[in-house]
């Protein structure tokens, strides 16, 4: 049972915005956080109205990953949850992430570690402000990633890179995450909401069945055949180009202007 809202929820222009929001603890993981997470994200999977995720954090940082105390505390308790963390909580809020037949955009407004920084990568676009960092923060704790980071961050920055930022955990800054590929914009830190929300406002208004096909064909690629992805995109295309959004795209291309789309 939870005792404390620990998570905001805001909706506006299809758009429904998540805010890990235990500033004072640079927005760490408790279980009362995930637990409430993982709820939001499926609500926001299953909410019709909702077209598309922004995911924050409050305050100075966005996530610094697992809170250490809780997590000592309860090993010294002798309460076993701790280990089960991974199955119970950050399996199912990533794949709830990846999974979604909607855009997910994690706006990072500064630090991101270890879980924090795992959430980021397997959100579909990441924006950065500019105090933003990035830490696999995992080795300086004696343990492995989790919540997919080693499926997402090597297919983000190349298995190399990868194995360095995890067995090292070198903190990135935003110039460097932007070079390397791990974001696909660094704004200042003032502009980084507005910003966030304007590009996950577009992809609420377009087509989103095309997208949650564009999630799963891409995702699905990363770990099939040649001739397994062409099968995937031929039976996506031939699904899509029966749907209204489609038919209207091409019917406003003609008329020369701009589509409604309605996600059907």
């Amino acid at each position: 049972m939870t005792t404390e809202d620990v998570l905001k929820r805001a909706d506006a222009d299809g758009v429904r915005t998540l805010t890990l929001d235990r500033p004072s603890a640079y927005n760490s993981l408790t279980v009362e956080l995930k637990e409430q997470l993982l709820a939001a994200l499926r609500e926001a999977a299953d909410d019709p109205a909702v077209r598309a995720v922004l995911l924050t954090g409050a305050g100075k940082a966005f996530c610094a990953g697992q809170d250490l105390k809780e997590h000592v505390g309860m090993l010294r308790s002798g309460d076993e949850a701790p280990l089960r963390t991974v199955g119970d909580h950050y399996n199912p809020i990533v794949t709830t992430i990846t999974e979604m037949p909607k855009p997910v955009v994690a706006a990072v407004n500064g630090p991101a570690a270890g879980a924090g920084a795992a959430f980021a990568y397997a959100a579909d676009l990441r924006l950065a402000a500019s105090s933003a960092t990035f830490l696999m923060a995992f080795a300086n704790v004696g343990l492995g990633p989790d919540s997919a980071a080693s499926w997402t961050l090597q297919r983000l920055v190349g298995q190399g890179r990868a194995m360095e930022l995890m067995m090292l955990a070198r903190t990135v800054d935003s110039a460097e995450a932007l070079r390397i590929g791990l974001v696909s914009e660094v704004v200042a830190d003032d502009e980084l909401a507005t910003r966030a929300h304007a590009v996950a406002a577009k992809l609420a208004a377009g087509p989103t069945a095309a997208y949650a096909r564009i999630k799963s064909t891409v995702r699905g690629a990363a770990e099939s055949t040649l001739r397994e992805a062409l099968a995937a995109e031929e039976t996506a295309q031939a699904e899509l180009g029966a749907t209204a959004d489609h038919t209207e795209a091409v019917e406003a291309f003609v008329d020369k202007r701009t589509p409604h789309f309605r996600g059907k």
